[in-house]
């Protein structure tokens, strides 16, 4: 366990093992989203962190996809973190947004369609540090996905 774990509350340390995240990727992503639906974004079985449905295209096939992800918040916006629970490559939904960032979410107080856009340079950096308020185990996730460095994305409302 390095340094970064080691800094964790128990529960985040648990969660951003790698254990942990293969359960959070694997498990909860099947459970979550009949949830999320059923109560209007207000439960998820991650219990004490925001989580969201996220509706999106797929990239290649063109098919409807649901991701339920943990995020951040900026004002009305939401942050999506691209972490994948640190593995190598970013995950699915990562590019599908960024072939298609028209996007619905399903989330307490926040259920509507939206628009993605990645984030780079300073917005990046305030982003970053508001995601490990939200979840200190990305630290971990970004240090187990070596020289990948994890996407953020914005999601703003389109439906005003």
């Amino acid at each position: 366990m390095n340094d970064t774990a080691r800094s964790l509350p128990l529960v985040e340390r648990i969660a951003s093992s790698k254990a942990g995240a293969w359960f959070f990727v694997n498990v909860t992503s099947k459970v979550d989203p009949w949830l999320l639906k059923r109560t209007d974004g207000r439960f998820s079985s991650i219990l004490g962190s925001p989580v969201l449905l996220l509706q999106h295209t797929g990239a290649k096939s063109g098919a409807d996809r649901e991701t339920p992800l943990v995020y951040a918040t900026d004002g009305d916006d939401i942050i999506l973190i691209a972490s994948a629970g640190g593995a190598p490559n970013h995950p699915a939904w990562y590019h599908n947004l960024v072939a298609d960032p028209a996007c619905h979410v399903i989330a307490k107080d926040r259920t509507g369609d939206y628009v993605a856009e990645e984030l780079t340079g300073d917005d990046y950096d305030a982003m970053w540090a508001q995601a490990l308020d939200v979840y200190g185990g990305y630290a971990v996730y970004q240090d187990r996905a070596g020289d990948r460095r994890i996407p953020l994305f914005r999601l703003r409302r389109s439906d005003d």
